[in-house]
């Protein structure tokens, strides 16, 4: 069969490769988008991440379409739901309360919105560029052509049948870096060294491709306050495997697992932070609201809504915390067996939380669970009311023109070892070169090499043009997680805003390069192309810099 040949190929239909396709498009471009899932959207859907995003996200830092999302969320809300009008009319209205993010929300409105924001490039009657998508398909195979990737085949996953598609320009925004191994490109996976990269939070000795961080089976997770109720079922099948795991890690870990005190991953200090404000599920009216796990990622805020028959919803939060991460073994490069069994370990371990929390949990007033907690499968989109995919925090990363160290982005390896709260006019490493900025704390959650949490300052960065580029391959782009980074700083280039921005550079990178018939590593070296794509990104809302003022 004749390969179909759109102008680029986005594999991954995550963040990063829903905003390399609107951004594609829009420059005219013909783009097939393929997704393994039956979601769009990555971390904001399939996965069911709430937004990780920095402190000045409502003025600057971030893109004009990232920004466009989020106002797209909002709108939604007012639109669909009974909200209060004090909510409604809040212009920063934040959907679940959350602290993690300004704009917590629930993956299917997430979902709703990315697919809006597709739906006039999947149109025939738009005279712009088009976007058709592949869902349910993953690649098995990649034809090149010397230094030229020509074809990807993908396998559909439900029907087995295989399409090959050929494009001048393929970009992975796999969560995994999948192209990279079949293509034969260059890539590195896990720990560098020290020797290797010069980072003061970077292993000595040799490096450790198969130390990466935790995967985190995500799931929403409400609470019935009605006297009585009891959503308790039967335990998971590794229910007591879980229950009684306690973390190899250094520095150690408290205790098990699935216990009170976990660390704080700043300090690695043990910490005892209770499920619910003050300690309750019916806090007492006026009480300070202390830090806790219910608020952290709560993504349904009863408060917000108008009361129906039954009053207003149930409050619903996002499960991923360090309870839940899976660090037992690492799926990158291992036999499909192996994955399948660590993925389902994953599975079991959210599982178990789960039914712990509802039965085992020590309770302020003596007692033991919750078992008002029930689980959200309409809100996951699944049956059994876990995310439907996995949530990847470390990918494959390219061999890239420019590799991202901490020297560049952190706060300490730069001398600027400011308070979280004060980083002022402190910036990174200026990148002649740079296609977007983001901002997020080193933030490595424990790892399957032993670790513990790695969480330190960084700078306000900008993301470079040389670390979507493979240094040998002439059509292939990074677009997510698997750019020039190493396994420190991906901890902070691994976030929702900076990976949409990823995604958005990389796809009007390929289109850029489309209209001027130059490859990619020509725009990294040639300085009047760069300025001329740089005016480009600049024009469509695409942050180049942080602005010279404090940033408090």
């Amino acid at each position: 069969m004749k390969p179909q040949s759109p102008d680029i190929l986005i594999v991954g239909g995550g963040v990063g490769g829903c905003a390399a396709a609107m951004a594609a498009a829009s420059m005219g471009c013909r783009v097939a988008l393929t997704e393994e899932s039956d979601w769009l959207g990555g971390q904001l859907t399939s996965q069911a991440v709430p937004s990780d995003e920095h402190p000045w996200i409502e003025d600057f830092g971030c893109t004009r379409r990232y920004r466009a999302y989020r106002e797209g969320v909002r709108q939604f809300y007012r639109d669909h739901y009974p909200l209060r009008p004090e909510f409604r009319d809040d212009r920063r209205l934040n959907p679940g309360f959350g602290n993690v993010s300004r704009i917590c929300h629930e993956p299917r409105v997430g979902l709703a919105v990315i697919e809006q924001m597709l739906a006039p490039f999947r149109s025939r009657s738009n005279a712009a560029g088009s976007i058709r998508t592949l869902m349910e398909h993953f690649p098995v195979g990649v034809e090149t052509r010397g230094d030229r990737i020509a074809s990807v085949t993908l396998e559909c996953r439900r029907t087995g049948k295989r399409t090959t598609i050929a494009a001048p320009y393929i970009l992975d925004a796999t969560e995994l870096g999948d192209l990279l191994p079949l293509a034969g490109v260059e890539y590195v996976s896990g720990a560098e060294s020290r020797g290797e990269t010069g980072e003061p939070h970077a292993p000595e000795g040799p490096a450790q491709p198969d130390n990466v961080q935790a995967i985190t089976w995500c799931f929403p997770m409400a609470f019935d306050p009605a006297p009585g109720a009891n959503h308790v079922g039967d335990p998971p099948a590794q229910y007591a495997r879980w229950r009684d795991y306690t973390p190899r890690l250094t520095p150690a870990w408290p205790g098990r697992l699935l216990d009170p005190l976990d660390v704080n991953p700043i300090t690695l200090q043990p910490r005892n932070l209770p499920l619910f404000p003050d300690g309750s599920p019916t806090p007492v009216a006026g009480a300070k609201k202390r830090g806790c796990w219910w608020l952290y990622r709560r993504i349904v805020a009863g408060e917000l809504f108008m009361p129906g028959q039954t009053g207003p919803p149930h409050d619903v939060t996002m499960v991923n915390w360090p309870r839940n991460d899976y660090f037992e073994g690492n799926i990158i490069d291992q036999p499909a067996e192996v994955v399948a069994t660590r993925l389902e370990e994953s599975r079991q371990l959210s599982l178990s939380l789960f039914h712990w929390l509802q039965t085992e949990c020590p309770r302020p007033d003596g007692g033991q669970g919750y078992p008002g907690l029930y689980l959200v499968p309409e809100i996951a989109g699944t049956a059994d009311g876990l995310a439907k995919r996995p949530y990847i925090r470390e990918s494959r990363r390219i061999r890239a023109l420019t590799t991202v160290t901490e020297l560049h982005v952190g706060a300490i390896a730069r001398g600027e070892a400011l308070p979280t709260t004060k980083i002022e006019l402190a910036r990174a490493e200026k990148f002649r070169d740079t296609v977007g900025v983001g901002y997020y704390r080193i933030d490595l959650h424990m790892s399957t090499g032993g670790d513990n949490y790695i969480d330190i300052s960084s700078l306000p960065f900008q993301i470079p043009l040389g670390s979507l580029i493979p240094r040998r391959v002439e059509n292939l782009l990074a677009a997510c997680k698997n750019l020039g980074v190493t396994h420190i700083t991906n901890g902070c280039y691994r976030l929702h805003p900076v990976e949409w921005n990823i995604g958005e550079s990389a796809g009007l990178l390929a289109a850029f390069c489309l209209a001027k018939q130059v490859p990619p590593r020509a725009v990294h070296e040639r300085p009047a192309l760069l300025a001329e794509f740089q005016a480009l990104l600049a024009d469509q809302g695409v942050e180049l810099d942080w602005p010279d003022i404090p940033l408090r």
